[in-house]
């Protein structure tokens, strides 16, 4: 049973580091732009349902 409780460190432990590397090499985006885009989208999405109809 001790051998279950070491176990479960261990396994968080990878994961852990692999996402420390990957923040490193990722891209950086501001959350205002990331905002900005998902707005300006269903505004672009909601004009084009009013001039071209279904």
């Amino acid at each position: 049973m001790g051998d279950k409780d070491k176990s479960g460190f261990q396994s968080s432990a990878g994961l852990i580091r692999y996402f420390d590397s990957e923040d490193e090499k990722s891209i950086k985006l501001s959350p205002y732009l990331v905002m900005g885009v998902a707005i300006g989208t269903i505004i672009v999405v909601t004009i084009a349902g009013y001039i071209w109809p279904v």
